[in-house]
């Protein structure tokens, strides 16, 4: 026994020398970095003389960054791990081509689009119109790339200069797509699915009910992405002379542009217009250091990335020493009850930062920044609400919609006193629906079962036993009140009769420029005219605009603070990390599932649009 025991206790101080060792190893990295920040100084990022910013987009264009621990973000970028979601954020990239336009150290932008997903039509249209600007102060776009998606594609054509990689391709896939149905593998597991809805076109609920989809779901979703497919097609027409086969869609067009490029994807890019001409990664390194001259440190081309260039010593754009604030709520992501990290919509959390803009005395307007397919009905009203108690204190609301503000998204902006939506926004979807599930034959398949006695009836819903016709008919005549009470609501903010919104209400969504015509939207534009009418509303001129952000304690401010500035020191190259069109397929099965965890409505009613992208 004494042998086994020394076996154990040489074990455990062989396992507590490694433990103490790892600690060490943590604490002296993090001391080295502290020491690092402190004696860092002020050091200024330089911009180089005759530089070409370089705008690099990684993974979604987002009005909000995805809430990450500053800790995990700071080893996930020193590391190269992709734990953390890849996001630019919009206003960076806009902001940083605008002041680059005026700087006369820029020569030139170069966009790298390696590791782009996309991000809402809008959101590339407002990025298309910052190059626009660039290139109208006569400097030149580059953009170089092995291949290119139909997100990145669109951003590209706006560049003077537009170069591919001699074994690179470039096809037009459309937009919508498949989803999955699960109502087979619901009956096999023996779920019991209990759906309640209004709304002849609210199909939400359809993939845990059917295996296909609906001719109402197909019929709007038609309508929907035909409308978003013709806006990208007239917008590319107007940037670049393309092949009409290459956008037909037809796959034989495409075999036949093919053939007659000598099965050569890259030479078919090439005579049908799409880009100008083929380079290796190297033939392009060298065109550019010959452009801009070399950087002998990097024995690279001049130039700085659009993030460390906006941290460098510039001047702002707008007055800060302005009274008057425009106050810029976020509201980005699905809409759940409770307080939640940017990234989703709290019902709590959005709420407050509305009502930390009401209490400020600076604040004279409020432009509800709005990219969600809706979600929790009673979160959404507890954000419609703090809307309500702003234009009591006479603080005009401005609703200003990104590439969707649909079902939960378009009730809380319902009651501004203007909606601003895109043209390619997708919005309405104005219904409602109830939805869980019971596992009562899934227990008994496997041989349990439940039983017991209780003084009531209550509560009507136990996922252990089956749904009483009772219960049901009360979960139902609550979903029809509140569908009465959505479009009520939307009936009294838009100044139209019951009857007019609900014929177009019943679940149906529409791009911004549809909803204008039907009433639903007062003006079309993007986040700068939303911000312009609400200064307009509030009868000021000089004012500053200032995004609301949440309160953080103690620990979020030192973590921030320390990695924050830390990062700084960390290399920024061109992305080397593409995206996998496999994983791409795979990430939005999970999306699909991992969608019910957020399904925590202390009511049981949703207000979420099926067919509207998570932003």
């Amino acid at each position: 026994m004494s042998g086994i025991a020394n076996v154990f206790k040489k074990l455990f101080g062989l396992i507590n020398g490694i433990r103490k060792i790892l600690l060490n190893v943590i604490f002296f990295f993090l001391f080295g970095i502290l020491i690092v920040v402190m004696f860092a100084g002020d050091e200024p990022i330089l911009v180089p003389e005759n530089g070409v910013l370089v705008v690099q987009l990684r993974g979604n264009l987002v009005e909000e960054k995805t809430w990450v621990d500053p800790m995990d973000s700071f080893f996930s970028e020193a590391f190269g791990s992709d734990s953390t979601p890849l996001e630019t954020l919009l206003s960076d990239v806009v902001e940083s081509i605008d002041k680059a336009k005026d700087d006369p150290r820029i020569s030139g932008i170069h966009l790298d689009l390696a590791s782009f997903t996309g991000g809402g039509m809008n959101k590339m249209k407002q990025v298309g119109e910052a190059l626009t600007r660039f290139r109208e102060s006569g400097k030149p776009i580059y953009s170089y790339g092995d291949y290119y998606s139909q997100s990145q594609y669109f951003l590209a054509a706006h560049g003077d200069n537009l170069y591919l990689n001699p074994l690179g391709s470039m096809m037009f896939e459309g937009v919508g797509g498949y989803q999955l149905y699960f109502k087979d593998l619901l009956n096999k597991l023996k779920v019991s699915t209990h759906v309640f809805k209004v709304g002849a076109y609210k199909s939400a609920v359809e993939p845990y009910t059917r295996n296909d989809m609906s001719e109402q779901a197909r019929e709007a979703s038609a309508e929907l992405y035909d409308a978003l497919w013709t806006d990208y097609l007239n917008s590319l027409k107007q940037l670049r002379e393309i092949d009409p086969r290459l956008l037909s869609g037809s796959i034989e067009d495409f075999k036949a542009m093919l053939a007659d490029s000598n099965e050569d994807m890259a030479q078919m890019t090439i005579n049908g217009g799409l880009v100008d001409e083929l380079l290796t990664r190297e033939e392009f390194r060298s065109q550019m250091i010959n452009l801009t001259g070399l950087d002998e440190d990097e024995k690279s081309w001049r130039k700085i990335s659009h993030t460390h260039y906006l941290d460098a010593q510039l001047p702002p754009l707008t007055d800060t020493k302005a009274k008057n604030e425009i106050a810029i709520v976020v509201a980005r992501g699905v809409i759940v009850d409770g307080y939640q990290k940017a990234g989703s919509i709290g019902g709590d959390s959005t709420a407050a930062l509305l009502r930390k803009a009401r209490l400020n005395d600076a604040t004279k307007a409020v432009v509800l920044r709005i990219d969600s397919p809706g979600g929790s009905g009673f979160a959404s009203e507890v954000i419609r609400q703090e809307v309500l108690e702003l234009q009591k204190a006479g603080i005009p609301v401005i609703a200003s919609m990104s590439s969707v503000a649909a079902s939960g998204g378009y009730w809380i902006a319902a009651h501004a006193d203007q909606i601003w939506a895109a043209p390619t926004t997708v919005t309405g979807s104005i219904g409602v629906f109830g939805m869980f599930f019971t596992i009562e034959d899934s227990l008994a398949h496997v041989g349990i079962y439940s039983d017991g006695y209780k003084t009531t009836e209550m509560p009507a819903m136990d996922i252990t036993r089956p749904l009483s016709e009772g219960a049901a008919d009360i979960v139902q005549s609550s979903i029809d009140k509140f569908y009465r009470d959505f479009v009520s609501m939307v009936a009294e903010g838009r100044d139209m009769s019951y009857d007019e919104v609900h014929e177009v209400a019943q679940g149906r969504v529409w791009t911004g420029a549809k909803a204008q015509e039907l009433g639903l939207v007062d003006r079309l534009g993007d986040l700068d005219e939303a911000i312009a009418a609400a200064a307009e509303l509030a009868n000021i001129s000089d004012y500053k605009t200032v995004t609301v952000q949440p309160e953080l304690n103690a620990r979020e401010r030192f973590l921030r603070d320390l990695f924050g500035e830390a990062q700084v020191f960390l290399p920024v190259g061109e992305s080397q990390r593409t995206i996998d069109p496999m994983k791409q397929q795979l990430m939005g099965v999970w999306r699909e599932l991992q969608l019910t965890s957020k399904f925590n409505d202390p009511n049981g009613v949703y207000l979420l649009c099926e067919v509207c992208p998570i932003p």
